[in-house]
């Protein structure tokens, strides 16, 4: 059994998904501190203030409601996806600047092999 483990946790797919798992942990605080140190207080700063707010995550409504946070969960999410988008569409185009242009038929033609025939007969 202990055999079968290594095997199964040695496996490509299981560490690529385990160092998957550990990057995208460390790009979401990366976007999180994005958001809190640099989106909030350039973009969001006028309608912080105006509500008397430091954070997004304070925003509230309807005596608790905490609208603020899930505001800031959907500007995260907005951006993640803005990314990985541009990861995407990046390695897209390196891709097809990989492939080879497509070979030459090889062989002759029909209609070649058709006149080689025909010049044949002719002798």
């Amino acid at each position: 059994m202990l055999k079968e483990f290594k095997e199964f946790a040695m496996r490509g797919n299981v560490v690529d998904l385990a160092v998957g798992v550990i990057i995208g942990g460390a790009f979401g605080k990366i976007v999180s501190s994005f958001i809190e140190d640099v989106i909030t207080p350039l973009l969001l700063k006028p309608a912080l203030e105006a509500a008397n707010l430091s954070k997004i995550e304070e925003l509230t409504a309807f005596g608790g409601v905490k609208y603020g946070m899930f505001m800031s969960a959907v500007i995260n999410f907005v951006i993640v996806a803005f990314v990985l988008f541009l990861l995407i569409k990046g390695m897209n185009a390196a891709k097809k600047k990989e492939e080879p242009a497509p070979a030459a038929p090889a062989g002759p033609t029909q209609e070649q092999l058709l006149a080689e025939i025909r010049d044949l007969l002719k002798k």
